[in-house]
């Protein structure tokens, strides 16, 4: 049975969309293994449906792993360029920040520019955990502190093309392909804090500790990633690559990386795995923590204003 659900659902939403054609035979497949199924408990022709049954799903399996991930499609304007970046002694400049100015969710302008950073100014990392659907799932986004209040935020997500909507099932099925959006805080924070209504989002900020050389290994092994994806485009999975398990991945670049947690699977659990593993650099109980980090009402206050990185960290600074 889960080899049919499968083999439907991959048919049906095909590659990047559903055509007539495609209905047509997820319908016929889904027919042909209900058949199946029942020809074999019954003792109908069991040998002769399964044989048949085994081939056809072996053709839809090949034609699925055939399909391949492209950056050459029409993507909607906030997901339309991938940044890179050009690594030079100590100084990586990085192409295409995106700063998005939002008047809603859905009515921005984009806007993108370059920067210079070095990499020996780089002091820590904070993590953005955003939640809208429970507290099992959350959306993870890692931000460096370049110092000199300078930070640089990291969003791996699915990059969508136009008029298509984010769906989780849609995730297993290479549909999306990986993106990682290298933009200003006023952007992918604001968004979520400020403009996301429908589910609103709610944002904890909290503060990591670690030796700066890991600090530094794991952006450069994003940076490896950023550029890589030029070059090579990567499906985004729900479960497998997705932001919060390729935050994960990332950090295997260092030696004393975490091991893998199904906290991490369920990402909403993350910040709370990271406390027990003593990473969140906090004295506080957690249950007093996860409180004082929400930044929604300091991102609101904040909004536009160009300091809207160092508002959002006012209670931040003063509970770590």
């Amino acid at each position: 049975m889960g080899c049919t659900v499968w083999a439907v659902l991959a048919i049906y939403f095909g590659d990047s969309y559903s055509s007539s054609i495609q209905k047509t035979i997820a319908v016929a497949f889904a027919l042909f293994g209900i058949t199946t199924m029942i020809g074999l408990g019954f003792g109908f022709w069991p040998r002769c449906l399964l044989l048949v049954y085994s081939i056809l799903f072996l053709v839809v399996l090949g034609w699925w792993l055939a399909i391949n991930p492209s950056n050459a499609r029409q993507w909607q304007p906030d997901v339309a360029k991938l940044p890179y970046a050009i690594i030079a002694g100590d100084r990586v400049t990085v192409n295409n920040i995106r700063n998005v100015d939002y008047r809603s969710e859905f009515d921005f302008s984009t806007a993108y520019y370059t920067k210079t950073y070095d990499i020996n100014k780089l002091e820590g990392i904070d993590l953005f955990v955003v939640y809208w659907m429970g507290s099992a799932i959350a959306h993870t986004i890692i931000s460096f502190n370049f110092g000199n209040k300078d930070y640089l935020a990291v969003s791996i997500e699915a990059r969508k093309e136009l008029n298509e909507g984010y769906s989780t099932i849609k995730g297993f099925f290479r549909q999306y392909e990986l993106i990682y959006i290298v933009a200003d805080e006023r952007d992918v924070i604001r968004l979520r804090t400020n403009y996301r209504k429908d589910p609103p989002e709610d944002v904890y900020l909290y503060r990591l500790q670690g030796h700066k050389d890991n600090v530094r290994r794991l952006f450069l092994e994003y940076v490896r990633n950023i550029n890589e994806l030029q070059e090579n485009p990567m499906f985004y999975n729900t479960l497998l690559d997705n932001c919060t398990t390729a935050i994960w991945l990332n950090t295997r670049v260092n030696p004393s990386h975490l091991p893998f947690s199904w906290k991490i699977l369920l990402s909403g659990y993350l910040p709370e795995y990271l406390y027990e593993s003593k990473v969140l650099a906090t004295d506080l109980p957690y249950e007093q923590l996860q409180r004082k980090a929400n930044i929604n009402k300091l991102a609101k206050a904040a909004n536009k204003m160009p300091d809207f990185s160092q508002r959002i960290r006012e209670g931040i600074v003063k509970h770590n």
